[in-house]
């Protein structure tokens, strides 16, 4: 890969991963003109992308001192409805976006008061999440459990179906001109201290401009080459497991979540149910306890599952940073940019990462949205502390 040509006013650029997070920066780069190749160590949209779930929660997941990933999160709520759009028009792929909204429901006293707890420091931020009382949460979903006792609702979280959003981001990239190179592992980045030149794959260097990181729970595994600082984002292992329900007469339609779990369910009929949070590096292993822990909490709130029959197993692997909130923006040295360590958070930030990255690559500009978010915040505060 060569560098700027006379046909182009812009970088020649390599995004290392091919998740959903490589492919959409890839897409708004490859349509904008840019010459961009994929490289990944496995398929495209294999890794945690896969095993999403493809939850759109925002605003249910908010906590405490999270405001700059709070901010990340709405704006690319904003975006997702145009995204899906856009994306389904260009691939003839449908993204299953669906904007039911999600329940968070109380079974007893204690949930209830936890989750007015938590509802109060939502509405403090100006945040569209309301309480229901149980009545209310019946009529949306008669099969919940008859101890419920209220909900939180929160019209808008919603969701995607990921496995779909990877294929057509994956179709969307390579229509509009990314080259796509799959069990292709990048063995290093190569740079010269002061900006890159490429990255090494089966021994040889391919050359670009630009080198973006994006490849989630592997991205430490990328070295620069001279050796400088590891990314700290590490592998978060998460069992799930899918049920298969009558598409015609789901038990479900609403994201639900619950005390240790969360059930999404989808127009096919699946009912997802996840997900375990295990610092168990990766280790790919299915556990009766991790799938118990998930069984049990779920059957609690939707005792109709019992009928259901099991459709799939398996195991992701998030990637967490330090504070488990994204990595983005210019890395150590010039021409390297940093997207990975979304954790949970991977499908709802794609059209708002694809979007801030594309402009930093075109135009040299980052967003006020991840003007906090660069690896060298890792830096300042072990100097501060």
């Amino acid at each position: 890969m060569s560098g700027k040509t006379a046909s182009s006013p812009y970088p020649c650029v390599i995004v290392v991963g091919a998740g959903v997070i490589g492919l959409a920066i890839a897409w708004r780069l490859a349509q904008a003109g840019v010459a961009v190749t994929l490289y990944d160590k496995g398929a495209a949209g294999s890794g945690a992308s896969h095993a999403a779930a493809g939850m759109l929660a925002a605003c249910v997941e908010a906590e405490p001192r999270e405001g700059s990933l709070l901010a990340l999160g709405r704006a690319s709520q904003a975006l997702w409805s145009a995204f899906a759009a856009e994306l389904e028009q260009a691939t003839e792929i449908a993204v299953g976006l669906r904007c039911e909204g999600t329940i968070v429901a109380a079974f007893n006293d204690d949930d209830r008061a936890r989750l007015q707890h938590h509802l109060a420091f939502q509405q403090s931020l100006g945040l569209p999440v309301t309480w229901l009382p149980a009545a209310d949460v019946r009529r949306r979903e008669p099969h919940l459990a008859s101890t419920l006792v209220g909900a939180l609702w929160s019209p808008e979280d919603h969701q995607v179906d990921n496995r779909r959003l990877a294929a057509a981001l994956r179709a969307a990239a390579c229509a509009a001109g990314a080259t796509l190179h799959e069990h292709a592992p990048v063995e290093r980045i190569a740079h010269d201290g002061k900006r890159v030149h490429g990255v090494m794959v089966d021994g040889t260097l391919q050359r670009a401009d630009v080198v973006i990181l994006a490849a989630g729970a592997w991205s430490r595994d990328v070295p620069l080459t001279p050796p400088a600082a590891r990314l700290p984002v590490r592998p978060v292992k998460g069992q799930m497991l899918a049920l298969r329900m009558d598409p015609a007469a789901p038990i479900l339609r609403h994201v639900l979540r619950v005390p240790d779990t969360y059930l999404v369910p989808r127009h096919d009929g699946r009912l997802i149910i996840g997900a375990t949070v295990e610092e168990r590096g990766f280790d790919g292993g299915i556990t009766a306890g991790g799938l118990l822990s998930l069984l049990d909490a779920a059957w609690r709130a939707l005792p109709a599952i019992e009928e259901l029959p099991v459709d799939e197993i398996w195991v992701g692997f998030r990637p967490g940073s330090r504070d488990d909130t994204p990595i983005l923006g210019p890395g150590p040295v010039d021409g390297l940019i940093h997207a990975t360590g979304h954790y949970r958070n991977g499908i709802l930030l794609t059209p708002i990462t694809a979007r801030v990255i594309a402009d930093l690559v075109l135009h040299g500009a980052i967003d006020p949205l991840i003007g906090s978010l660069g690896a060298a915040r890792f830096q300042a505060r072990a100097a501060a502390e």
